[in-house]
């Protein structure tokens, strides 16, 4: 028998994606990646995975998956409102997100909508049985490579699973909702800040700009006021990384994300700081984003007290109750003694 998750309903973009294909730009490959490595991270680690294994990156809507194996073990982390058909004809169940789920065969996992974010992901225990291009399974779908023939999901498709059943033990879920935190975003002048005028540069971390309609896994074009050129916004072509914001002749900026081209010939005013990356990758059009400088000190401190949340997060996982059912062991556990009366 296959030990596969089909596609039995698509969803608008969902693509399979780990933390990015590292090392390969000097040849003009893109990383790719998730847009929100610390959702990946957390759904795999309640799923058991190592925190570079592939899994779904679901994009505002997810698809539905029918169980073709005896049992599998997933995750979904996002503000998701997943369900479960029980079996055909059978009407959905609602599923808690940001936990883990044992799914059985014949089950159908509808993911359904994400609210009020642009991303969230599925990752499965064990991950998925497919082949590696330039060592990552992340998908870049503008060149056919990575994921599952490099492109997003398709109704008909067949998942391969790394393990035929799930592991034994218990489901997990988060202890509260991680904090990406809010404020402006983060940012590290240039590498070509001198290419602008003060007046530009102070447009820039004061103004408030709005997420174009034209914002996907490339990059953001934002709305707003302009950012003057002191120099021009032609430069020799040289390489981008995540992150960076280009700023083209109309002074508008784009960041540029998971599927970036390797080089640019747009000045760049500044580089966002890996902490708020993430929050970038979850935005949806219409929303309206500050910019602040910090200096590349103040950016690795913040990165790592970052990193030190995730861990903590990833500590405190609980263990989940199971849906639809009572957890016995969770009640013995209880004081249900609220008083005794003796006669």
């Amino acid at each position: 028998m296959s030990a596969d998750l089909k596609v039995v309903r698509a969803g608008l973009f969902d693509t399979l994606q780990d933390l990015g294909r590292i090392g390969f730009m000097a040849l003009g490959m893109p990383t790719a990646g998730a847009m929100d490595r610390i959702g990946l991270t957390l759904a795999n680690a309640l799923a058991g995975n190592p925190a570079n294994t592939a899994g779904l990156e679901i994009g505002v809507m997810g698809p539905d998956l029918l169980v073709e194996t005896d049992s599998v073990r997933v995750a979904l982390v996002g503000p998701l409102s997943p369900s479960l058909i029980e079996s055909e004809g059978a009407s959905p169940k609602p599923l808690e997100t940001d936990r883990s789920h044992l799914l059985k065969r014949g089950q159908v996992l509808r993911v359904g909508m994400i609210e009020g974010a642009s991303t969230a992901y599925l990752a499965v225990s064990g991950g998925f049985a497919l082949l590696p291009f330039m060592g990552s399974l992340s998908t870049y779908s503008r060149a056919g490579i990575g994921g599952f023939d490099g492109r997003k999901l398709a109704a008909g498709d067949a998942l391969p699973l790394a393990l035929e059943h799930a592991p034994a033990g218990d489901d997990r879920k988060l202890g509260g909702p991680f904090d990406y935190g809010s404020g402006p975003i983060r940012v590290v002048w240039g590498p070509q800040d001198d290419y602008f005028t003060e007046a530009g540069r102070q447009t820039f971390v004061t103004a408030e700009y709005k997420v174009s309609k034209e914002a996907d896994r490339m990059g953001i074009r934002f709305e707003g006021p302009t950012i003057e050129h002191a120099k021009g916004a032609d430069i020799i072509s040289d390489g981008i990384g995540p992150g960076a914001i280009q700023v083209p002749g109309a002074g508008l900026p784009i960041v540029l994300l998971a599927d970036r081209q390797t080089v640019g010939g747009y000045s760049k005013i500044a580089t966002v700081a890996s902490v708020d990356l993430p929050r970038l990758g979850r935005l949806l059009p219409g929303r309206t984003v500050r910019f602040a400088a910090v200096t590349v000190e103040e950016a690795e401190a913040l990165r790592r007290e970052q990193e030190t949340r995730l861990a903590r997060a990833i500590a405190n996982f609980q263990v989940a109750r199971p849906a639809g059912g009572i957890d016995l062991a969770r009640l013995y556990e209880e004081n249900l003694i609220d008083g005794i009366v003796f006669e």
